[in-house]
């Protein structure tokens, strides 16, 4: 069975980008966009689309949670033997892709994806829920498994492990990713289906070159 969509459309007005209006840090629009989106979407507000380059060639996403950001890059954490993990190893080019449809705004950031200090990871799992420090000690992420029933009932092995252990230790193949952006593209819908497009690149030395697309 075919589903049209063809009347499924929105119709936009709640922005726009105007070059003489713009800072000239891409982190600094980021950061008022971010703020803002925040403030009208408290759930999830900090997820963001990752897409790295398969190991069969097939470009590949997925939601994670952006924890950390600044000019430095932008950082989130997972299993370092996870399929993300190993396409990052094998080609650290990667995509963020933040969507926020309230606000009818997108940013794609084009980066280098590569680990952060173990210090630095170690600090974060700190900060995490117990539960989520078990989670990532129970998970062999992106393997097969056998059922759900595996997942809950090492769970609980662990949980009763560590039940006497005031701080859970880090897995040694759990920890950040920092992705280091070279290129910034700011959407923001306008009428008409002439959106605006924002790009900020990095240049040779260091600075950040502004120009238009269009939409």
């Amino acid at each position: 069975m075919k589903k049209v969509l063809h009347n499924a459309r929105e119709h936009y007005n709640k922005g726009e980008l105007i070059e003489s209006h713009l800072p000239d840090s891409p982190l600094k629009l980021f950061d008022i966009w971010f703020e803002d989106f925040q403030k009208i979407n408290a759930y999830d507000f900090n997820a963001m689309t990752l897409s790295t380059v398969g190991l069969d060639g097939y470009p590949k996403s997925r939601q994670v949670l952006l924890k950390e950001y600044s000019i430095d890059g932008f950082v989130f954490y997972t299993n370092y033997v996870s399929d993300k993990a190993k396409e990052i190893a094998a080609n650290s080019r990667v995509s963020l892709l933040f969507y926020w449809a309230q606000a009818e705004r997108q940013v794609r950031i084009d980066g280098l994806a590569e680990k952060v200090s173990r210090a630095e990871s170690e600090a974060y799992f700190k900060t995490r829920p117990r539960e989520s420090q078990i989670g990532a000690h129970v998970s062999p992420q992106s393997q097969i498994i056998e059922s759900r029933e595996y997942l809950e009932k090492r769970f609980q092995e662990l949980a009763k492990q560590f039940e006497d252990t005031e701080q859970i230790p880090c897995p040694e193949n759990w920890g950040g990713y920092i992705v280091k952006p070279k290129k910034f593209e700011f959407w923001q819908g306008r009428p008409s289906r002439l959106h605006d497009r924002i790009v900020y690149e990095l240049t040779e030395n260091k600075s950040w070159k502004l120009f238009r697309l269009a939409p």
